[in-house]
């Protein structure tokens, strides 16, 4: 039991140490910034359809919102 506890010990510090050791990788502006692109290709794709449509396309949805920011209580 302690042999394969040792062995998989040893197994998983190679394994950090092999992670550790590798140059490639993604970034986090890497990740941050297809994240941003993704946001404004769907920005400009969602205006897209509101100027091809000339007309709210979710209705109940506006009236929804605007019932929430009007909220009486």
């Amino acid at each position: 039991m302690t042999v394969t506890a040792y062995v998989k010990g040893n197994q998983m510090k190679n394994k950090v140490a092999d992670i550790l050791r590798r140059k490639e990788g993604e970034g986090f502006v890497d990740t941050a910034l297809k994240i941003l692109i993704s946001v404004v290709v769907g920005a400009l794709l969602l205006a897209g359809l509101y100027t091809l449509f000339k007309d709210n396309i979710l209705p109940t949805l506006t009236q929804r919102i605007t019932n929430l920011f009007n909220y009486r209580g």
